[in-house]
């Protein structure tokens, strides 16, 4: 297993192309599988957890063809459920959360499914009640093995459309429903649905395909089942995370960096968050450019508050990057309350951030104050484990910023949700090398 060995404590310069959308991806991918037909997939981000759900994929007799670098045909004609109830599927399905989106697609096209509790990041309770009572709802029919941890799912008949309201806007379960809709009997009314451009792409993608939905971009989505569904071709958005770290890179380091081709329209409040924090953010044309700044100031309240920053669904802002946020911060001048209300464990990460200097009082699991340092204390080298993907780029960052040598260990946290993430700070002049 690597490690990343970074030298930080240096401006970086330079141009920055983001990646497709992890989330987008994985819900795209599994819904190629509720056709037969060949579905075109462009802008795929090399990345892990993305690599594991196409083997996933391939393993169910999916044919997988590479047309060029990030673009890839899908092809399920021939699924091979039988894999489905191998050691070996289990194996693959507990590494990444997003192999439950198969669910949907493989319970309304061929009427059964196993589903291994699936993993992902370790940031606390993930329940999959959305998924599970969404598709019971459509006429599943649910098993729990707890010998092997897994679920089965069949259904006596075809499924058929119900009214759902759902009890959160999980986005995962949100697709789930949706994709099992689409081949569903009858009407579907999905009511607190999730709405973040992920998951208006891939209604956009299923209507491409013949399905017939209305609502996309609103919690309430009205589906009306079809016989079945067409092949498409999709381009995958760019990951409005990932634009959300390099903004938060180039501000820590007093860097200058270009964001290209960042799809503006589909960063919601993103930057208006980054421009509370006091960070410059330029936009040109549909590019973002951040300059070189040397000090940024933690706007307050109106009436003269701390600044609290809290996640919240679409078109709130994504817990993804309330990581990043908080690192940002300890070298603000001011004070900021950083709020996360999803995931209890996902503050968990803070005290390395302590260790390495950091003015930080973890309140309770989902809340920190941030007190900045204004770069005049800086954060320092210290030996680092990455949690899970957001904690670790955040302390990737940290590293960045620090006056000293740092070394990351568990990098593959990283690099599920990264793509080619050491070469891309190295062409804007970091000093990162991966030892093995």
């Amino acid at each position: 297993m690597g490690v990343f060995k970074i030298k930080g404590g240096n401006s970086l310069k330079g141009q920055i192309f983001p990646q497709g959308s992890k989330n987008e991806s994985l819900q795209v991918l599994c819904a190629s599988l509720l056709t037969s037909d060949k579905v075109r997939i462009k802008n795929i981000p090399k990345i892990g957890d993305v690599k594991c759900l196409i083997k996933i994929i391939k393993n169910l007799g999916v044919i997988v063809k590479k047309n060029g670098e990030r673009d890839y045909t899908f092809q399920a004609k021939d699924i091979n459920t039988e894999y489905l109830n191998t050691e070996k599927f289990r194996k693959h399905g507990k590494s990444i959360r997003g192999s439950i989106m198969i669910a949907g697609p493989l319970l309304t096209r061929l009427g059964k499914v196993y589903i291994p509790i699936p993993g992902g990041d370790r940031i606390g309770r993930r329940r999959l009640d959305a998924h599970l009572n969404g598709l019971k709802s459509l006429g599943g029919i649910i098993h729990y093995n707890n010998e092997l941890k897994c679920f089965y799912l069949h259904s006596k008949n075809k499924l058929h459309g119900k009214y759902i309201l759902m009890e959160e806007a999980s986005i995962t379960g949100t697709a789930n429903i949706i994709m099992a809709s689409t081949l569903a009997k009858g009407k579907t009314i999905i009511y607190n649905a999730a709405c973040e451009p992920y998951i208006q792409q891939l209604c956009k993608m299923l209507n491409n395909m013949g399905a017939k939905i209305k609502g996309i971009g609103t919690n309430l989505l009205n589906i009306t089942g079809v016989y079945e569904l067409k092949g498409c071709i999709h381009t995958i958005l760019p990951d409005m995370v990932e634009i959300g770290s390099w903004i938060g890179l180039a501000a820590i380091t007093c860097s200058e960096i270009c964001i290209k081709n960042v799809s503006w329209k589909n960063l919601g409040i993103i930057p208006n968050v980054f421009e509370k924090m006091g960070i410059k953010i330029n936009r040109k044309q549909d590019d973002i450019y951040i300059p070189f700044q040397k000090f940024y100031k933690i706007k307050k309240l109106l009436n003269n508050a701390i600044l609290t920053i809290s996640d919240a669904p679409w078109p709130g802002l994504t817990p993804d990057l309330l990581s990043i946020l908080t690192v940002v911060a300890t070298q603000a001048e001011g004070c900021v309350l950083i709020h996360q209300k999803m995931f209890e464990s996902r503050l968990f990460f803070i005290d390395n951030l302590i260790e390495m200097g950091a003015q930080i009082i973890l309140c309770d699991p989902h809340r920190a104050t941030v007190i900045g340092l204004n770069h005049k204390s800086y954060l320092r080298g210290s030996i680092l484990n990455s949690p899970d993907i957001r904690a670790g780029i955040s302390l990737l960052i940290a590293a960045l910023s620090a006056k000293g040598t740092s070394i990351i260990k568990n990098i593959e946290q990283i690099e599920r949700g990264y793509e080619n993430i050491e070469l891309r700070l190295q062409s804007i002049g970091a000093n990162i090398t991966r030892i093995e």
